[in-house]
């Protein structure tokens, strides 16, 4: 892949089992938050799934809009967009009501120094989006940085393990968590809480970090020396078909790939690809922030796109010189700044 077109022709490409979860799935499907990084690319997909699958179903997208273009854009895919700053709770309560929600909305960077506003965002906001769609289904993006580390030969934090983020970006996240958990149990509200670490698109994410050092001869940094990763396309797929999964009480799932991947291994992989030998600097810490993915892939089965063709796709576009997002993940950190 060498355009924006195509990545955005395989991002967007819907699978036969998204196509059939559209058929089976009653009303509409509303995107609270669809101006972040996935946002835009989850709602083509899933207009894409909707167009296939041949039913007569919206879907809104709803977003401040801050981005120059991104509401023209969407509108052109066929998605219907409400431009609404969340925290107003009078333009919260005149959104539509629809059996079908996609909680995306929060703030990750930028936290030192602003927690306030991660608080009210992440915790706050929740409490009042749970209980305006308390009689929809919820899929809430949450982040694996509701666990602990894990010992890199552990496996990953698995759904039972009791939280114990690092932080209060972290700690900010379980306070979202704990409020759509909270009203799942009092108004019986289906609720899937979705657990992501981290998805990768060609334009930013863990192995374009990783390239970017390489190309610019940059060392890397082995402190965190482990990661999980998952092709932004199969996170996508998974969010639309958790509707499926939303439970009361709530349904927890970890989103991630399947493999425990070497920070070491990935820049040696995407250095022979691109023809220049990484340095680094430091040593692997025992620990890292990993996630076990087990019920996610027992519910939905193995991402299509491998962590091999990831690398040489990141390889291609960064030998190419595609466009990046400023928005680095901070995978390195130890402390839970952000």
């Amino acid at each position: 892949m060498r355009t924006l077109e195509d990545l955005d022709a395989v991002m967007s490409k819907p699978s036969a089992a998204l196509i059939q979860f559209m058929r089976e799935l009653e009303g509409d499907i509303m995107l609270l938050g669809v101006g972040g990084k996935m946002g835009p690319s989850l709602a083509r997909l899933a207009m894409n799934a909707i167009s296939e699958a041949g039913v007569d179903k919206k879907v809104i997208g709803v977003s401040r809009f801050s981005e120059a273009g991104l509401k023209d854009e969407l509108q052109a895919y066929g998605v219907e967009t409400i431009a609404c700053d969340l925290l107003d709770d009078a333009a919260l309560q005149a959104l539509p009501d629809v059996p079908n929600v996609i909680y995306m909305a929060g703030t990750k960077f930028g936290t030192t120094g602003k927690e306030h506003f991660t608080w009210v965002m992440n915790a706050y906001l929740p409490g009042r989006v749970a209980e305006k769609y308390k009689n929809s289904r919820i899929v809430v993006f949450s982040t694996g940085n509701v666990y602990p580390f894990t010992p890199v030969t552990y496996g990953g934090a698995h759904e039972g393990m009791s939280p114990a983020p690092i932080g209060e970006y972290g700690q900010s996240c379980l306070g979202r968590e704990r409020m759509f958990e909270h009203y799942s149990h009092k108004n019986g509200t289906k609720v899937a809480i979705y657990r992501l670490n981290y998805a990768i698109d060609l334009r930013y994410g863990v192995l374009l970090e990783l390239a970017k050092s390489i190309k610019e001869g940059r060392a890397i940094n082995l402190a965190m020396g482990h990661f999980n990763c998952i092709w932004q396309g199969d996170a996508n797929e998974i969010a639309i078909r958790s509707l499926d999964a939303a439970q009361s009480p709530a349904n927890f799932l970890n989103v991630t790939g399947p493999e425990t991947v070497s920070v070491r291994y990935a820049a040696e992989q995407l250095g022979k690809r691109l023809g220049i030998e990484p340095t680094f600097v430091g040593q692997e810490s025992e620990t890292a922030l990993l996630s076990n993915a087990a019920k996610c892939m027992q519910e939905f089965g193995y991402p299509s796109v491998s962590l091999g063709q990831m690398l040489d796709w990141i390889a291609e576009w960064t030998l190419n010189g595609g466009s990046t997002i400023n928005k680095p993940t901070h995978f390195q950190e130890r402390e839970g700044k952000f």
